[in-house]
């Protein structure tokens, strides 16, 4: 009888969680998320290495990158969804080799998370819509501009000149 009702709460805990078949997307996600796709989707619709860098979590390297030494005015896109998250106006030398922003556009287009991976305590910066990986956001930003460093990458954004 015990082994019976064991089976039965196994095969029921297999069949909830097990056979989820929506690649982490469920409903409360797709909500949250409205331009979220499996990662096929993206495979699709990025290049190589957009796809590394948005899907996978991949950074560029430091100093080979379209936008680091960017200076020309004009407004950063995702890569993704073309929409306007970072601006010439906001843009700064933070001599990493990457593009530095002290603010997003619109802050609702981003989200911080809690970046654990290579065993670093990080801020992740993601566009919200998506839940795509676009860099990082640091403390050590100009104090006369907020303080933040948008670390972001430039395979992420697509620059359109003013």
């Amino acid at each position: 009888m015990k082994r019976s009702i064991l089976a039965i709460l196994i095969v029921s805990m297999l069949t909830t969680f097990g056979c989820d078949n929506s690649n982490g997307q469920n409903k409360k996600t797709q909500e949250k998320r409205p331009l979220a796709k499996p990662a096929f989707g993206w495979k699709q619709k990025l290049t190589a290495n957009q796809y590394e860098i948005m899907v996978n979590r991949g950074t560029e390297p430091p100093f080979q990158n379209a936008y680091h030494d960017n200076h020309q005015k004009g407004v950063y896109l995702s890569a993704a969804t073309g929409e306007v998250l970072f601006s010439s106006e906001d843009k700064f030398d933070s001599g990493t080799g990457w593009p530095s922003f002290v603010k997003a556009v619109d802050p609702n287009k981003v989200e911080i998370i809690h970046d654990s991976s290579f065993g670093m305590s990080r801020d992740e910066v993601i566009e919200k819509s998506t839940g795509l990986h676009l860099g990082h956001v640091f403390d050590d930003g100009p104090k006369n501009r907020g303080g933040k460093r948008y670390c972001m990458n430039s395979g992420a954004l697509v620059f359109v000149k003013k």
